[in-house]
């Protein structure tokens, strides 16, 4: 036989007990204060009486999902209480078509540029959520080849602009064996667009073992060592923004929790560890701080999401705050941002699967 607490914590409490919980976590994101069941009888007109809440507050206690902190007469959700509300108790908001429009006005008004969004999507996670944020630049198995230019400075100089699929533009400055101007530049280079166009570093150097052409050597020398070096990259760019946002929030202000969020944003392994959780799950993902491997991080929570194109090229966002954020509106926020993501991704590489649409 199930005892009482194995049985509450799969998914047994009553409807009035899924009531208090709720009400008892709302308040508290509200106000980081705990909360008492004269409280919840008099602003939410409970039609029961205060102690009933204080024995259903009891009993949601005795399972773990509220803890009295000190010796005050309210109680604050647990770790447990928070993934609770989550998985069973949140209900789903979307991002108002308000600032669904405001949002999507300056990602339109910005240049086409792959770097820009990512730092416009830092920004807009921050500034819309009031917390902080996290986004990692998008990352493929091999980078592919998009397109590329070639440009006459003078005779035996030319200017190679390489255009990689997800956004990456790289520049070098070629020195050739022989002279060549822009009237013999621009087909040359309309030719090798056309022959490696979509193509990992593998396939260029299997395309370009028959080449004759010494500028076209010289070319496809160059875009093998580019491409190469790309592919090398063990991680990708990380931009982050609003950690001014947060130190208004109390968990904040104390040294614990400043070094928590701090740690979870700046430090390269934690964040390695974000961005894997975020990338095998699908849609939005919660980590709830002090769960499991979490456990350093109590006074932090985090919302993540992956965005970008399955199989091809992925990237991964999210939004860091007090483990007592507004999970529901963060959810929002990030889900919308992702398909954002997703979408200019999609438009890079043409027509592709969008990550999670």
């Amino acid at each position: 036989m199930p005892n009482k607490n194995e049985s509450m914590v799969k998914n047994q409490l009553t409807k009035r007990q899924q009531t208090v919980l709720r009400l008892v976590i709302e308040e508290y994101v509200k106000t980081a204060a705990p909360v008492s069941s004269k409280l919840i009888i008099e602003k939410y007109k409970l039609k029961v009486s205060s102690a009933t809440v204080r024995n259903e507050m009891a009993n949601l206690e005795e399972v773990g999902y509220l803890m009295h902190p000190h010796t005050s007469a309210g109680r604050i959700p647990t770790e447990l209480g928070y993934r609770y509300f989550v998985e069973r108790l949140m209900e789903k908001v979307d991002l108002s078509s308000t600032e669904q429009r405001m949002i999507s006005h300056q990602f339109h008004q910005a240049r086409l540029d792959l770097e820009h969004w990512l730092r416009l999507s830092a920004a807009v996670l921050a500034h819309t959520s009031q917390n902080a944020s996290l986004v990692t630049a998008p990352k493929s198995a091999h980078c592919n080849l998009k397109h590329l230019e070639l440009i006459s400075i003078r005779e035996n100089v030319t200017l190679l602009i390489l255009v990689l699929q997800g956004g990456t533009v790289k520049q070098q400055i070629l020195t050739l064996a022989t002279p060549a101007d822009q009237n013999e530049l621009s087909p040359l280079a309309q030719q090798l667009t056309q022959l490696w166009s979509g193509l990992d570093a593998p396939g260029v150097a299997a395309s370009s073992a028959t080449m004759n052409s010494s500028i076209a050597v010289s070319v496809a020398d160059a875009v093998l060592a580019t491409m190469r070096r790309i592919d090398e990259r063990r991680s990708s760019d990380i931009y982050r923004d609003g950690l001014l946002n947060i130190l208004h929030h109390p968990e904040f202000k104390q040294s614990d929790g400043v070094q928590q969020i701090v740690r979870a944003i700046e430090e390269r392994r934690i964040v390695d560890q974000l961005v894997a959780e975020a990338l095998q799950h699908g849609g939005v993902h919660i980590i709830i701080g002090g769960e499991g491997k979490w456990e350093e991080f109590s006074e932090v929570g985090i919302v993540l999401a992956r965005y970008g194109i399955d199989d091809k090229v992925i990237g991964a966002m999210g939004i860091l705050g007090p483990v007592r954020m507004t999970y529901g509106r963060a959810v929002s926020i990030v889900r919308y941002m992702s398909r954002l993501m997703s979408d200019f991704m999609s438009n890079l590489y043409g027509n592709a699967n969008v990550s999670d649409r």
